[in-house]
């Protein structure tokens, strides 16, 4: 039997919708909210053939674990992850990143949206179960983990290995043996290996990468950025070059 999640307000809905990135069996809707923005919703569900149950307030927050769905939610699938593959075919020049590390639900999703936003193609990422906090990653995310095409790899080596061979230069992040992420090429095809701040990135990897990149602070301190801020600066980094370079 296929499992359910809950997906949590508008924005989540919305972009599963759009994206395709699930089947959404039923979405229910607190009778008490009447607001313009709610009844749009409503009737953009309706063009798109999805039927609401309208139910009080509480019966939400039963099905839910915080208060931020704004009275909107759905009982969804399974989310539809793509190959590796995918990931690129009809890519002229990919930037594909893969997130290794980074525990938090809320911090994977904040990471997510920055590499969406940024115009990263495509997300890879280990095998554990994210769709267990699916609410959580989707409401942090601003629902970008549905419009933003992911692939889960099994081995870090085995998808460096892939990319590689498609002819994508293979990135790591990381303080030894490094340059800046301004000396770095950006516009090239690229998979990026973005680990988090707890165990960062094994030396065996980055032995493997072909460019290993740093971010250079303003001070002198031996701290490292959270793996959510790494990803924002890195990502539009590589906008910046692409598109303003």
């Amino acid at each position: 039997m296929n499992k359910e999640y809950i997906l949590e307000g508008k924005l989540s809905i919305e972009a599963a919708i759009k994206a395709k990135s699930r089947r959404i069996s039923k979405i229910y809707i607190d009778k008490d909210k009447d607001s313009r923005r709610v009844r749009e919703f409503e009737k953009w569900l309706g063009r798109k053939g999805l039927k609401i149950k309208k139910v009080d307030e509480a019966t939400i927050d039963e099905m839910t674990k915080g208060k931020t769905h704004g009275g909107i939610i759905a009982i969804a699938g399974e989310k539809n992850f793509v190959s590796l593959e995918k990931l690129i075919k009809g890519k002229e020049n990919p930037f594909i990143v893969m997130l290794d590390g980074i525990e938090d639900p809320y911090n994977f999703g904040y990471a997510v949206r920055s590499l969406y936003l940024a115009g990263a193609d495509g997300v890879v990422v280990n095998p554990r179960n994210w769709m267990e906090a699916t609410s959580i990653v989707a409401k942090a995310s601003a629902g970008t983990t549905e419009l933003m095409p992911m692939a889960v790899a099994e081995d870090i080596f085995d998808a460096a290995e892939f990319f590689k061979s498609k002819g994508l230069d293979i990135a790591a992040t990381s303080n030894k043996n490094s340059i800046s992420l301004y000396e770095a090429d950006f516009k090239k095809a690229m998979f990026l290996l973005i680990g988090g701040e707890k165990r960062g990135i094994t030396r065996s990897f980055l032995e493997k990468a072909d460019t290993i990149i740093n971010i250079p602070y303003g001070r002198s301190e031996k701290i490292s950025l959270a793996a959510t801020s790494a990803t924002s600066v890195l990502a539009f980094e590589m906008m910046r070059q692409r598109k303003y370079l």
